[in-house]
């Protein structure tokens, strides 16, 4: 029998490669509402917090990026939030290697900009990354199960 040692912040599972470490690693830091960034403070440090995690998937301090521009911004009416639309910029130039969020599925409002970002992601390569593990959302069992959040918003 043997004792699998368990790693924090999930697993990487060789998916991050040297051409990914070469981009930037993006932490979207998203609060939807001023009273949020009161009342939840622990999930405004706990997103902040995953430079610390991409610092430790190999990316340089330098090429880690955070984007707040959006906290405290509601997203009920489209285009209000420039943060994610930065977020989408970077990632269809090709220039990010990885995404990091705390809920993969808050990173987008709703179930569409979820899925486009996804197929994005897909499209240029980046990964995806949140503290159950890194995820390609080129593979097919990372799709299946990055697929299934953001649908219900």
């Amino acid at each position: 029998m043997s004792v699998r040692t368990c790693r924090p912040w999930g697993q990487a599972d060789g998916k991050v490669r040297p051409e990914h470490r070469g981009l930037a690693a993006i932490i979207y830091v998203r609060q939807s509402t001023k009273r949020q960034l009161i009342e939840h403070q622990e999930s405004t440090r706990l997103q902040y917090a995953l430079a610390g995690r991409a610092a430790a998937l190999g990316w340089a301090r330098s090429r880690i990026c955070v984007i707040d521009d959006d906290l405290g911004v509601s997203a009920a009416v489209a285009g209000t939030r420039p943060g994610f639309a930065k977020l989408v910029t970077e990632v269809t130039m090709g220039r990010v290697g990885i995404v990091l969020g705390i809920e993969m599925s808050r990173l987008a409002r709703t179930g569409r900009d979820w899925h486009q970002l996804l197929e994005l992601c897909s499209l240029s390569g980046t990964l995806l990354a949140d503290p159950d593990g890194v995820y390609d959302p080129g593979w097919y069992n990372d799709r299946l199960l990055l697929g299934t959040q953001g649908d219900d918003e």
